[in-house]
């Protein structure tokens, strides 16, 4: 035999002084479970320990098998605890690693002792790290595990890994501390209670402590808590893919972590690691503090049953302003079960869920509206409230603030008054169900049993000239669902027209859902005229402000004379024709779109749409020049192709060297067909039957930017019931969204087709998502 080096002989000497540390760690844990199976029969028996000795040698003889082995029996039938639950079925499962071992070696090497031995290395270790290492060499390392990680939870959702076994010293150090909101391995089993079982890590990407070393190692990552509250992660590492295991296996691992969890309740991250006992802050100090809050609180504390689990919070405090649902006086609650107080929170309600999951994680919760329910002499109470859970040490910090009915309608009454004092409303979004109240009727001229109107039929009831403020009402408060005020004037069924300002604002729920709108009308028809009066001094007064308020009306004089919101419709049969007009939000600035919708002499319909570059005087007599220019051309007969080229000439040489986008089609009446062409404009909207798309684009440039162009054309058959939509890019153009994006928002607003074509105009304005503040053209055709 070749002679060993000295190095060999290092090695060697080092093997073997740890096959001896080992054997002598597992000889004084058994030595341990023996003296506990001995004082089990001294009690049992009433015998002194000799003779307990004695029993307990011949009781092994007698079941042919060694001291340890039944002093782990004793030890079991005794204690009835959750690793005795889980050894027989630990037994079956590690059968097979049993089989493999040599013959002739001891069965105190047997399943049941090594979990018995895990426990009792892990309850003598001094620290974490310790009891990772008795873990993985006593329970985990027959089902092949090679690796373990026992994580302690932080309350602002960090993890700090408190002991492993199996690691690098570097990878261990790596891995020390996880921040909030990161996601690994051990969060995803922190958060589920059900824990993570993972069969290869490469497949989930989620980065966890050596997965260098093992990617791809099965994984399996399980809460460790005790008494409803979770102090942490066991995390256990295979060096390949883990299959299917049996009940009897996730049971005992999760044995593993409760008694992991024993061990993490005296951890102290900041020290990190030792048996430094956590401070809990004191429930009086919680209870001052929830008596110095303006809102109801209670102070909930854990009501553990026999076995230590967590069964209920009791209810150690109620502050003074404290309104129980059911209307009953503090003392009553105060000192109750929550479950006791409000039964039904046993069933499927959320807030006894969230008072859980917040005392177990540590995390806040807060939710407004939630649903809060009790029963009091068998009848059903359910109120709304806003919610705030916190932990405080030991505590739970819970706070409601309750809306019944009663405050809902004392809450818009106070609205009303607040907003109007004349007439309040509150209209539901998701039923439709609308309530007025009876000054809102009168206010209207209609009778308290006619159908209160709802918000996007206001137009229809207004002065048509008051369509633009009323649109941009309704797309503050439904679309941007922010506050918003409207003046217009309201003409009565009775003939009576009255200046009315409405005030709304957006009520959201807990899911930032548009719940519903309430708010307020406002007669302010005498205010209105003692404006007028005064508007009229302070133009005497100032000549300067005079000016500024001409130059203002003039401009809104010259949109609408250039482009008027809406025009008389075409006579065509089997055609409805519609057009809108909505002017930039800044009045003072005149914008360049523009669009026609004209019969010409061969019957044909001319359609279209353009804008031109900029805002402006410029722009405005630009615009003026090409639509004129459009319609004067457009009696020759030629096709859209050739219009678009001779406007074209007309833009680079007759316009100051304007650019300007437009898309023009000719619809035969007869064939039901529309030849159209684009230069560099957004293609028409084809609305037919549930589905909305765009034409397919035709190539053609802008109009001025080059002396020539040419244009392609297409045609497209029409059918009955058919829209086609011709819009410019005020409709839809957002900053913080591709056109891509916007386009087909519009095509999801425009799929519902209302009865008549005007509304469903009106409809695409109001819900339009733009927010360039820039001017809209939009002409629709409907077949049939």
């Amino acid at each position: 035999m070749t002679p060993l080096s000295p190095v060999g002989r290092l090695a060697a000497t080092v093997d073997r002084l740890s096959r001896e540390v080992r054997a002598a760690q597992a000889e004084a844990e058994g030595r341990a479970l023996i003296e506990l199976a001995k004082g089990v029969l001294v009690a049992r028996l009433g015998c002194g320990p000799a003779q307990a000795a004695r029993q307990l040698a011949e009781l092994a003889e007698q079941s042919q098998v060694t001291p340890l082995e039944f002093a782990v029996d004793v030890i079991n039938q005794a204690a009835r605890d959750r690793m005795s639950e889980v050894t027989d079925a630990f037994l079956a499962a590690t059968s097979a690693a049993e089989a493999s071992e040599e013959a002739g070696q001891p069965s105190a090497e047997s399943a049941a002792v090594r979990l018995r031995a895990a426990e009792s290395g892990a309850l003598a270790a001094d620290d974490t790290q310790a009891v990772a290492g008795a873990l993985l060499e006593q329970a985990l390392r027959p089902l092949g595990a090679i690796a373990v990680a026992i994580w302690a939870a932080g309350s602002d959702g960090s993890l700090t890994l408190a002991g492993c076994a199996g690691f690098s010293a570097a990878e261990a150090t790596r891995w020390r501390y996880v921040p909030p909101d990161v996601a690994t391995v051990a969060r995803r089993g922190l958060t589920e209670r059900a824990g993570q079982w993972i069969t290869s890590l490469a497949d989930t990407g989620l980065p966890s402590v050596g997965r260098h070393q093992h990617p791809e190692g099965g994984r399996v990552a399980v809460p460790a808590g005790t008494g409803g509250r979770i102090h942490g992660v066991l995390e256990i590492v295979w060096p390949g893919p883990l299959p299917a295991q049996p009940p009897q296996v996730v049971r005992q691992v999760e044995a593993l972590a409760e008694l992991c969890a024993h061990t993490l309740e005296t951890y102290t991250p900041s020290l990190g690691a030792g048996p430094e006992p956590r401070v809990l802050p004191d429930a009086a100090e919680l209870m001052d503090l929830a008596d110095g809050l303006h809102d109801p609180a209670l102070v909930l504390v854990p009501h553990l049953d026999a076995a230590g689990n967590l069964a209920d919070f009791r209810i150690q405090h109620v502050n003074n302003r404290f309104l129980d649902p059911a209307g009953r006086p503090r003392a009553v609650v105060g000192g109750a079960l929550l479950l006791e107080a409000y039964p039904m929170a046993a069933g499927d309600s959320e807030l006894f869920r969230s008072v859980e999951r917040v005392y177990a994680t540590g995390e806040s919760f807060r939710a407004r509206r939630m649903n809060l329910t009790a029963l009091v002499d068998q009848v059903p109470l359910s109120a709304v409230a806003d919610i705030s859970i916190s932990r405080h040490g030991n505590a739970v910090l819970l706070i409601w603030r309750i809306e019944d009915e009663t405050a809902r309608l004392a809450s818009l009454l106070q609205h009303a008054q607040r907003l109007g004092r004349i007439g309040g409303f509150e209209e539901n979004l998701l039923t439709g169900e609308i309530t007025w109240n009876g000054q809102l009727f009168d206010l209207y001229g209609r009778p308290q049993t006619s159908v209160p109107v709802p918000l996007e039929e206001l137009a229809a009831h207004a002065h048509p000239d008051d369509a633009v403020p009323i649109g941009r009402f309704l797309r503050t408060l439904l679309h941007h669902r922010r506050p918003a005020s409207a003046a217009f004037r309201l003409q009565r069924p009775d003939g009576v027209t009255r200046h009315v300002r409405v005030v709304a604002e957006p009520v959201l729920d807990s899911g930032d859902r548009l719940l519903l709108v309430r708010g307020a009308y406002q007669d302010i028809s005498a205010q209105h005229w003692t404006e007028v009066a005064l508007a009229a001094t302070r133009d005497q007064l100032a000549h300067t402000e005079q000016q500024s308020i001409e130059r203002a009306r003039l401009t809104l004089q010259l949109q609408h004379a250039i482009m008027p919101p809406a025009q008389t419709p075409l006579k065509v049969p089997d055609l409805q024709v519609a057009v809108r007009y909505r002017p930039a939000e800044t009045e003072q600035l005149v914008g360049g779109d523009w669009y026609d919708a004209v019969m010409l002499p061969n019957r044909m319909v001319l359609l279209c749409v353009g804008d031109v570059a900029g805002h402006g005087i410029e722009a405005a007599t630009s615009m003026v020049v090409l639509r004129n220019a459009l319609r004067g051309l457009a009696v020759t007969g030629a096709g859209p192709g050739q219009l678009l080229s001779w406007l074209n000439i007309v833009a680079h040489h007759l316009t100051g060297g304007v650019t300007a986008t437009a898309v023009c089609g000719l619809y035969d009446p007869v064939r039901r067909t529309l030849r159209w062409a684009r230069a560099g404009h957004l293609p028409p909207v084809l609305v037919r039957g549930p589905e909305a798309k765009p034409l397919p684009l035709v190539r053609g440039m802008l109009l001025g930017a080059v002396a020539e162009a040419r244009y392609e054309e297409d045609e497209v058959q029409l059918a009955d019931g058919d829209t086609l939509l011709m819009y410019t890019d005020g409709l839809i153009e957002r900053r913080d969204r591709s056109v891509e994006e916007s386009l087909a928002q519009l095509l999801s607003t425009a799929r519902p087709m209302p009865r008549s074509l005007d509304q469903h105009l009106d409809r695409l304005l109001t819900y339009s998502r733009s927010d360039t503040d820039d001017d809209t053209c939009l002409v629709g055709i409907r077949v049939g």
